[in-house]
């Protein structure tokens, strides 16, 4: 019998064949992961429909297929089937996982390395390019036993056969193909602001002597879910066949994580009634396990609105995010830098200034309620003791 691709969640259309988990004559049991897949916005893993005996691969490691491919053939289990030993199914279900892109695994075979002797530096133990190149030069990247078996056979290619283009498929050429419908569908339109974050930064640095750490991106995600209540516009849904706007109940969050296998957006449920230090501990929750790729399905769907922090990596004082289809804005906070302003006594001061971005779907909201918005946002944001209002 056929085991296929299905659709595991918000209509994709293709995945990338990571690794298989099983190998030809294997036994497993119903449930069972047999083969790990990678979409544009996660990890995820084919189960065996059934107990049976794996008879053939119908697709190779690395190749991209879309939904509906047969990926392996089973046979069912039978009599014959059960009375094979044990110990040969405990020893697939304790078959290592190994965390890796395509790319990556690209490298390792075609440089004759076993992926699975490489000791990984990336987060949760991902084995990264430069992980499989340094196991290749006998440097790092193996446990010691297996360095010393088997580097001294492994010789790295002249440098004229080292691969020079990057595949594009997978995750990346399936983020590509919602970047361009969601430009094509959406008539974008990105407003600019700048706001004063020097209270906010004195505030944060109170509230950690006095022993309360919040960052700033739990800040920011509460000041808009407070905006979010006020300006419900922003937090819908254009269905444009039934011809009305969808406003949505609950403000959820989804934030913007750089992986090393893409940009992926975990969603933080119900905002608006969780508090500063709860949005806090379930960010930094959802960001691991995206850098892990250990997100599951419902962590990645239902998102509302979303947010693009990209302040932290210091390289960005503006931009033009692409909208988050079918939401109907996205947000993005820049770097913080000190510059000198002219405050309303006409004296130049250093202040903390941060630009912010936000693109929003002309075709539900007129720019004039977009600098509302945004105005609203940043009183809450320059003056932070304002939110105490909100809360009560």
């Amino acid at each position: 019998m056929e085991v296929k691709l299905h659709d595991i969640g918000e209509g994709m259309t293709e995945a990338n064949i990571n690794h298989f988990l099983v190998k030809v004559g294997d036994i497993v049991k119903a449930d069972q992961p047999l083969v790990e897949v990678q979409t544009d916005k996660m990890t995820a893993e084919i189960p065996a429909p059934f107990s049976g005996v794996i008879k053939e691969f119908t697709v190779s490691e690395g190749e991209t297929i879309p939904v509906g491919s047969t990926v392996l053939l089973m046979e069912k289990e039978s009599r014959d089937t059960s009375r094979r030993t044990v110990s040969q199914t405990t020893q697939v279900l304790k078959k290592k996982r190994i965390l890796a892109s395509p790319y990556t695994r690209k490298i390792a075979r075609e440089n004759g390395v076993n992926i699975e002797e490489v000791v990984g530096s990336g987060a949760g133990g991902r084995i990264v390019d430069e992980d499989v190149l340094l196991y290749m030069k006998g440097d790092i990247g193996a446990s010691p036993k297996l360095e010393e078996e088997t580097v001294p056979a492994v010789q790295p290619k002249p440098a004229e056969t080292v691969p020079n283009t990057i595949p594009f498929r997978g995750r990346r050429k399936q983020i590509a193909s919602k970047m361009a419908h969601s430009l094509r569908t959406i008539p974008h339109c990105t407003h600019f602001e700048e706001i004063d974050v020097t209270n906010l930064l004195v505030w944060k640095d109170t509230m950690k002597r006095g022993g309360q750490s919040v960052s700033m991106g739990a800040f920011f995600i509460k000041a808009l879910s407070v905006c979010l209540k006020e300006f419900p516009i922003f937090n819908a849904r254009l269905k444009e066949e039934e011809e009305c706007i969808e406003l949505q109940s609950h403000h959820n969050i989804g934030v913007a994580v750089d992986t090393d296998d893409g940009l992926i957006v975990p969603v933080i449920k119900g905002v608006e009634g969780m508090t500063m230090v709860e949005i806090q501990t379930e960010m930094k929750a959802l960001t691991v396990k995206a850098q892990e790729g250990k997100l599951t399905m419902k962590e990645i769907k239902g998102g509302t609105f979303t947010v693009s922090n990209v302040g932290p990596l210091n390289g960005s004082i503006g931009a033009t995010p692409i909208i988050n289809e079918p939401e109907v804005a996205l947000i993005a906070f820049h770097k913080t830098k000190k510059r000198p302003m002219v405050n309303e006594h006409d004296d130049i001061v250093v202040r903390s200034m941060m630009n912010v971005s936000m693109s929003f779907d002309h075709r539900v909201v007129d720019g004039g309620t977009a600098v509302t918005f945004t105005n609203r946002l940043r009183d809450l944001i320059e003056e932070p003791q304002s939110m105490l209002l909100e809360l009560i």
